[in-house]
């Protein structure tokens, strides 16, 4: 009886930081659950005790829609929503039964052909597309009932970012900052008709100034992956990637306003109300890209965390950004620490045009679309990472200055690239202290993980790795209590949720990505439950 005494306070406190949010302990409505994207579940069901007994209970194959896989799944009321680069499919949560899907053809593939997920608002979806264009769904059969060119007269400009929609307004970003001419945008659209109310542009003198400190085309400051919204005083957090050439900073020149930025929007006007830069003179292609998580301590300190592919986690004070305030947006984000989330080796020697230099983690993370995750009920922020390294060369200076790629072609700085071999290709799931960033524990994974991590009230975390392995955690001690291997490289979801009264856990399988080195012939949606 005193443990379910205890049980019940702490889920009641969970509720109070998440209260705002109007989010049914049932669904995962958004790519990282909650709008502050702390991945928290108050779900009970599986416990340290049983989640041993987990069993595949249902797959579902993409069959030919063979993809990158790296989408969020989001459930409501027993439906489960999810995408790949062209398809929107919703599933029978439970049974994995099909129910519907929708194709749309990209008039061209950008982007990578990854697309990270759906927002749900009114019985309507909402999602992006490699060409730059962003639509509106019946989440019922999937008809398209507005659609909105966001960026496809610039070449190279794509969506493949998990929008979030609050108060009727749909926030998205414009990514492609790795293709020459492309800067970054983000957009607040009206949920009912699709039109802009307002956007904030990476560079916001781009127009005036659109060439760099060495007179080449500006490039970078794309949003990839999500966002982290305060609810409460209507603040929306995004995390801006890399400026382009990648790496060689010598060709690209002096670093602009808001490359590789935590920034701080109102929500209602997108005004600026701070920034951060996180990682400076990028020379590793460390772009702030994960979405950040919003959170209120135990201790009540208001923080923002962000996991970015630099290794680091940085956690900034954002207790005095406020859409009232007059106070410099310079100066509201202040870093309190940042900890190491993986590996970090040459992390500040400079690369060279004559020979190869080793770093680690190399230019795929890090953290890459998955942030970190927070439990209220310990107290403690949790990340998942890549331990990979690489040696890089760069080119000669004249060949760099004078061969600039086409508009929208990929700008990517190094003349040469050795990878440590894919199978020394690790990852770190670790646990820290939201008050100080103190290590509470960590685990070293067979594969990177690149999936996202989900702490549940009954003590438990979820996640899988790139090596196939599924992982059920004892939150506080890192204990595992439950394995399995899906066969196939997992780099998407990680969800739990409630049909008719009963969990289930899902994860996505199957990753199809040159840039990861993974040859995915099949991809699957995974569902666990109890007998």
């Amino acid at each position: 009886m005193k443990k379910v005494i205890i049980l019940s306070i702490l889920v009641a406190f969970s509720s109070l930081q998440i209260k705002a949010q109007q989010v049914r302990e049932s669904d995962w409505p958004n790519y990282n659950r909650t709008l502050a994207g702390d991945r928290f579940s108050p779900l009970t069901q599986f416990t340290k005790e049983n989640v041993s007994k987990l069993k595949l209970v249902a797959t579902f194959d993409l069959a030919s829609d063979i993809n990158s896989f790296q989408t969020g799944p989001v459930v409501l009321d027993g439906k489960m929503y999810f995408t790949s680069d062209t398809v929107t499919y919703a599933i029978n949560a439970a049974t994995g039964k099909l129910l519907w899907k929708k194709v749309r053809s990209n008039t061209k593939t950008r982007g990578y052909g990854a697309n990270r997920g759906v927002a749900y608002l009114d019985g309507k979806l909402f999602r992006g597309s490699s060409d730059a264009h962003f639509f509106a769904m019946d989440a019922k059969d999937g008809k398209i009932l507005w659609e909105t060119d966001l960026g496809s007269g610039t070449p190279g400009a794509a969506i493949p970012m998990a929008p979030l929609v609050w108060n009727n307004l749909i926030f998205v970003g414009i990514a492609g900052g790795d293709q020459v001419g492309v800067v970054g945008y983000v957009y607040a659209l009206d949920a009912k008709t699709g039109k802009t109310v307002w956007t904030f542009c990476s560079v916001p003198d781009y127009k005036e100034n659109p060439k760099t400190s060495t007179g080449l085309p500006v490039t970078g400051g794309g949003y990839w992956t999500s966002f982290g919204l305060d609810t409460e005083k209507g603040v929306l957090y995004v995390p801006s990637g890399n400026p382009a050439p990648d790496m060689d900073i010598e060709i690209r020149g002096e670093d602009r306003k808001f490359f590789n930025y935590l920034i701080a929007l109102d929500t209602k006007t997108g005004k600026l109300l701070g920034y951060k830069q996180l990682v400076r003179n990028d020379i590793h292609d460390w772009d702030v890209s994960a979405p950040p998580v919003i959170i209120n301590t135990k201790e009540g300190r208001k923080i923002v965390a962000s996991a970015n592919k630099n290794g680091l986690l940085s956690v900034l004070d954002r207790s005095a950004v406020d859409a009232a305030s007059a106070a410099d947006p310079a100066g509201t984000l202040p870093l309190i620490y940042e900890v190491p989330t993986t590996t970090r080796i040459n992390t500040d020697v400079s690369l060279s045009r004559e020979v190869l230099t080793y770093f680690k983690p190399g230019y795929l993370g890090g953290s890459e679309w998955n942030g970190p995750a927070y439990n209220p009920l310990l107290d403690v922020i949790y990340t998942g990472t890549t331990d990979w390294g690489l040696k890089v060369k760069l080119p000669p200076y004249e060949k760099a200055i004078t061969n600039i790629p086409a508009p929208g072609a990929t700008w990517f700085g190094p003349d040469s690239i050795v990878w440590d071999d894919a199978s020394e290709a690790k990852g770190w799931l670790k646990a820290f202290n939201a008050k100080d960033g103190s290590l509470k524990w960590e685990y070293h994974s067979p594969g990177p993980v690149l999936s996202g991590v989900t702490p549940t009230a009954s003590g438990l975390l979820f996640t899988s790795s790139m090596n196939g392995d599924i992982y059920a955690f004892d939150a506080e001690n890192g204990k595992i209590l439950w394995q399995t291997n899906t066969g196939l490289i997992n780099g998407g979801g990680v969800i739990t949720y409630l049909v008719n009264g009963k969990q289930y856990l899902a994860v996505t399988g199957g990753m199809k990505s040159d840039l990861w080195k993974s040859t995915a012939k099949v991809c699957k949606m995974f569902i666990f439950a109890l007998n």
